[in-house]
This record gives C-alpha cells, structure tokens and sequence, in this order.
C-alpha cells in the first residue's frame, strides 16, 4: 500500500486519476459514492481528456431510484459525468445483480468509512465472505449492491480517496494492517491512498 499526500484532496486525487486514464484506451474505472468524491468529480469534469475511451461503473449503490438523493450515480452525473462527453453506452449504473463487467477494472476508487468499511463492505456483513461478483447488503437506511472482493482485488490498481482529520485513526489502522476493516483487506495489484494532510498526519 502506497500513500500520497497532498495539500488538498481535490487536486491530488483529479489530477492523479487524469494522468492514470491516459494509460488506458478504452479505461474502465469504478466510481466511488459518499461526500468525499464529489468535489473530485467536479474537478475532473473541468479537464480535457479522452473522455470517449472512458467506460464508468459504479463500485456500489444504494438501492434507491437514480435521481434519490442518496444515489451515488445521481452525484457522480451532476458532479462529473453530465459535464463530459463520455457516451451513454459507457455508462453502467449498478442496478442489479448482472450487470456486465469488464475483464479487470483499470482502476477502482474507494472511500473509507470511520468504522473502516469500503465500497459497502461493512465489518461483520455476510458481503464480506461473498465470492459472487456483485453483493446485495442489508443497511439501516437503504439496502445497497456492492462490488466484492473478487472484483475489486482482480482491479490493476484500488485508490483509496481519504480526507479530513475525521478519517485519520482508521487510516492509521488500516496503513498498519489491522485486519478486522474491510478496507485492509483491498489487495489489488496495486493500492494506493490519495490522503490530504489533515487525514495523513502521523502516518
């Protein structure tokens, strides 16, 4: 697992994945939903890229209609995909079970929850031991479909978008390898954390 600090979350995480894109043609990458990714996402909906090699999926969702307020697609189209012209096609809503899935992802971004939860992998979830691609998860508020372990460690490289001083004991946690969070457990080829400073201090 390698660490990035920057100044900011925004630039540094924009601009990193700008540049891994440009590896790629066609790029498939999988969105990450919350707070943390949104202001990201505007800022890459600024820049220009070969928007058309772009192929998006969605790394997990609440089980809500797309235009609900708790829809991670509906923030990732206002925020980002609505400003770009990646075509409709391209596009892939996690919206059930089945849907169609590349070979490997190019790169699959993550949050991290302050009880160490990525994508909707949460601790203590039957999802967690689930070896199908694709998981239905129980929740409080909504159910939600997530992406498993078998998708997103198959992915060429796994970011994990950490900001805020909030983030910053479960980061430390999960940098030192404590195995009872999910996120510890992301092992693709590649892992990365795009952190600001407040969220990386003491690392």
């Amino acid at each position: 697992m390698k660490v990035i600090v920057g100044e900011t979350l925004t630039e540094l995480a924009a601009d990193w994945i700008a540049q891994w894109s440009l590896k790629y043609d066609p790029f498939a990458i999988s969105l990450a939903g919350g707070s943390t990714p949104k202001a990201i996402y505007e800022r890459l909906a600024t820049m220009s890229l070969d928007w058309d090699t772009w192929h998006v999926w969605w790394g997990d969702e609440r089980i809500v209609e797309p235009d609900h307020v708790d829809s991670n697609e509906r923030m990732a189209r206002e925020a980002f995909l609505d400003h770009v012209e990646i075509p409709d096609s391209q596009i892939t809503p996690l919206n059930a079970i089945d849907i169609s899935l590349p070979k490997q992802f190019h790169l699959a971004l993550l949050g991290i929850g302050s009880d160490g939860h990525t994508a909707s992998l949460f601790p203590g979830d039957p999802g967690l031991k689930a070896t199908q691609p694709i998981v239905r998860v129980e929740r409080p508020d909504h159910p939600r479909l997530s992406f498993t372990y078998s998708v997103l460690n198959n992915a060429e490289c796994a970011v994990f978008l950490v900001g805020g001083e909030g983030k910053r004991e479960i980061l430390t946690r999960i940098v030192s390898g404590d195995e009872s969070l999910p996120a510890t457990h992301i092992r693709a080829a590649e892992v990365i954390v795009l952190a600001d400073k407040a969220a990386a201090d003491g690392l």
